[in-house]
């Protein structure tokens, strides 16, 4: 058969690909389950939020809680705190984004910004995971009074935004809200 010459499918042709498309499904439907079981149960997705109680928390303290299986800081921070994150320039920041899940996502880190913000902003709500290899910081700590990580020497302002170290950005800010005075709901 000469190259520029066409044929007729065969049989054997249409087998091919038939044969083809049946091992492809096959492929799919025997792998299925195991993508399938990836998918998270019940009881994780139950976690997806969480309600915390914060009346007890008084100027100055701090919470620790557990969502998602991560640990989250939950800070009454005082006027001095306050104060002494408001009075950073942006420009000097080594990461000049919030990282507030509830803002869009080019909020300059103001300290308005990573607060709760609607005259609350002494609360400030935050994953408490080191953004540089995921340790978990210490609070009231480090060269700016905020958080400080001891593995690698990151250091965290009162508002939780990178200042020092080898850490890239500020600690996240998950999606929370106050749905009473004395109750904040995380996720």
């Amino acid at each position: 058969m000469a190259m520029n010459e066409t044929r007729e499918p065969t049989r054997r042709d249409f087998l091919f690909i038939v044969t083809g498309m049946a091992s492809a499904v096959g492929a799919v439907a025997s792998t299925w389950p195991f993508i399938d079981q990836m998918r998270p149960d019940a009881s994780t997705l139950a976690l997806a939020s969480i309600e915390v109680d914060i009346s007890s928390l008084g100027e100055g303290m701090s919470l620790t809680v557990k969502w998602r299986g991560r640990p989250v800081f939950i800070r009454n921070r005082t006027p001095k705190e306050i104060e002494a994150a408001n009075a950073v320039a942006i420009e000097e920041l080594k990461d000049p984004v919030a990282r507030n899940a509830n803002l869009s996502n080019d909020q300059p880190a103001t300290d308005l910004a990573r607060s709760a913000g609607d005259g609350r902003e002494n609360w400030i709500v935050m994953i408490g995971v080191c953004t540089h290899l995921g340790c978990v910081p210490l609070g009231q700590a480090g060269d700016f009074g905020g958080w400080f990580c001891p593995c690698h020497g990151s250091h965290y302002d009162t508002a939780g935004r990178i200042r020092k170290g080898p850490a890239p950005e500020n600690l996240a800010i998950p999606s929370f809200a106050f749905i009473s005075e004395a109750v904040v709901r995380i996720g």
